[in-house]
């Protein structure tokens, strides 16, 4: 790797911590009244919340903010659309940049080192063979933040496209909620008529995104580890 090429990615690093510092020092920029006030009514309002929420996924914000700051912002329905194009514009671009900065400084056979407790390195290698159906997997399980998934998955060996479907498929559910969330409580404020009806819908769709988004995880690791009982070799066989 040439001098230029180890600068460059030199300085994508330093951007992005730079990032992450701006972002926790003004975080109540993305607070999500505080979006609305930001791009609400702006004829390139979608754009702006684009690049708002592909800005957050990079520097740490959680994404479920940014899409309670859509439901505000658009409403129910195109407050999931542009929630869910933020949130998976967001986890490609944290993937790209760790996939163009781990290809000079870090030796992807070093990955279970790098990825911290076992049973992450474990899950991230299980990525690298399973393909998209892991990557929802890993985007189901709320304890694993967007940010650091993006990050460590562009560590890894799956191909673009397969980790593009993944996060897609595997962020809906819960973006779905907090969207539906957003809507309902903006509707709230507004105060207009009807408004009882206007909250009603969003919050129990919201509810029901919440509650698969709960349960497919469950379904997943019970399947999984069905899965490992049967591929495991009998004794005395």
């Amino acid at each position: 790797m040439n001098g230029k090429t180890r600068a460059g990615r030199l300085i994508v690093v330093a951007l992005l911590a730079a990032g992450v510092v701006a972002a926790w020092r003004w975080r109540s920029l993305f607070d999500p009244l505080a979006l609305t006030a930001l791009i609400g009514g702006n004829r390139l309002a979608p754009l702006t919340f684009l690049a708002v929420h592909i800005a957050g996924s990079l520097f740490f914000v959680p994404r479920t903010l940014l899409a309670l700051g859509a439901g505000l912002v658009f409403g129910m329905w195109l407050g999931i659309l542009w929630a869910a194009f933020g949130s998976l514009a967001g986890a490609v671009a944290g993937f790209l940049a760790a996939r163009y900065i781990g290809s000079g400084f870090v030796d992807r056979g070093e990955l279970a080192k790098l990825a911290g407790p076992a049973r992450l390195a474990a899950l991230l290698k299980r990525a690298e063979h399973s393909g998209w159906r892991m990557v929802v997997v890993l985007r189901l399980v709320p304890v694993i933040p967007h940010s650091l998934t993006n990050y460590a998955l562009g560590l890894t060996k799956i191909r673009l496209g397969a980790y593009a479907i993944g996060s897609l498929l595997g962020q809906l559910p819960l973006t779905i909620a907090y969207a539906d969330f957003g809507a309902a409580g903006g509707q709230a404020l507004l105060g207009a008529a009807g408004w009882r009806q206007a909250v009603l819908w969003p919050s129990l769709i919201g509810l029901a995104a919440l509650a698969l988004s709960l349960l497919i995880p469950l379904v997943a690791r019970r399947r999984l580890r069905q899965a490992q009982s049967i591929a495991e070799p009998i004794p005395g066989a």
